[in-house]
């Protein structure tokens, strides 16, 4: 009777690729320590043992040698999971994972959070954040508390947006929504627009902040009246149609069915009466007919990007841990010159 199979090891893993135990650790861990570099034949004969013999490496061992668990907490202050693909956060999240498995960690959904004061609390009673090596934050809005207290406690941690400072720098990766709205309102004051509104909050979340930042600064240098209206609702938008806005920016992209009903509703058309101008993706599920003028966030970009920064400050690897990116601009339909 055959007795249980041995575990196979690093050291059988150098035996058979006739290179030191230290070699193979390099190449099973993708580093370069102190500089060491390693012949790609070498490392290809270590590739071919490891799959030759169908090693896999001790995790427990593997957490030992790296100081960490290779596992890293979502938290969330917005009920996100599970979420379907035409979600706003789901790209987030699809980066998030893919990027997970290319840097082979794990990720802890921090869902059991208790609500106090309405709210999710990462460090309340019961928190299981501590179980992970630090987390990532993602959602439109987070607690002020929270991250002043993981900036002074020195937890490894990264937001997935843009936030303010906290007591010190919070790192983030987040999308550049003055530069993307800016751009959108030089596009509108090249085709004649010369009063314009922008229709949202404007506050709160850094996103919107910065939005409406980014519209007033390009406005300002275009000689454009701006106005911001608190939403979109009818009295609002017929008081700025009556003192001429010809454009309307959109801090939720969701709002346009809604603003198209009521334009149609006065015998307005798109654009050829009414210009129209997304700034950004829908955060709620929406049909939208129109090819809507606008930008798109890189959102599967930022969540993977996340993971980058999230890493480099767990090593103390020097880089930028406060990334803005591109969004891509969108030509659509709903933008037209004033007639």
């Amino acid at each position: 009777m055959t007795g249980p199979r041995r575990r196979v090891t690093q050291r059988d893993i150098a035996r058979l690729s006739d290179v030191s135990q230290a070699t193979v650790s390099l190449v099973l861990n993708n580093r370069l320590d102190g500089g060491v570099r390693i012949a790609e034949a070498t490392r290809q004969r270590v590739l071919d043992a490891i799959r030759e013999t169908g090693y896999v490496a001790d995790p427990v061992a593997r957490r030992m040698a790296d100081q960490y668990n290779r596992i890293i907490g979502v938290f969330t202050y917005e009920p996100v999971f599970p979420s379907g693909a035409r979600d706003f956060f789901h790209p987030f999240l699809l980066g998030l994972e893919e990027q997970a498995e290319r840097l082979g960690c794990d990720l802890l959904l921090l869902t059991s959070a208790p609500v106090v004061d309405g709210r999710r609390r990462m460090f309340a009673d019961g928190s299981r954040i501590r179980l992970a090596d630090g987390c990532v934050l993602l959602g439109q809005e987070v607690d002020r508390d929270d991250l002043t207290r993981l900036v002074a406690e020195g937890v490894p941690f990264v937001s997935v947006g843009r936030r303010d400072d906290a007591g010190g720098p919070v790192p983030y990766v987040g999308a550049d929504y003055p530069a993307a709205t800016a751009a959108l309102v030089r596009r509108a004051a090249e085709l004649g627009h010369r009063s314009l509104a922008y229709v949202g909050r404007g506050e709160g979340p850094e996103s919107y902040a910065d939005r409406l930042r980014g519209f007033h600064a390009a406005a300002e240098e275009a000689g454009a009246a701006a106005r911001r209206l608190p939403g979109a609702g009818s009295e609002a938008l017929d008081a700025a149609l009556a003192d001429g806005v010809t454009a309307l920016f959109l801090e939720e992209p969701a709002d346009v069915p809604a603003v198209t009903a009521w334009a149609a509703a006065r015998g307005l058309g798109v654009p050829a009466d009414l210009s129209l101008v997304a700034l950004g993706d829908p955060t709620r599920p929406v049909s939208i007919d129109l090819d809507v003028t606008g930008f798109t966030i890189p959102r599967r970009e930022m969540g993977r990007q996340a993971l980058d920064v999230f890493f480099a400050l767990l090593k103390e690897a020097e880089t930028d841990t406060q990334r803005l990116l591109t969004c891509e601009q969108h030509d659509g339909a709903t933008l037209g010159p004033v007639l």
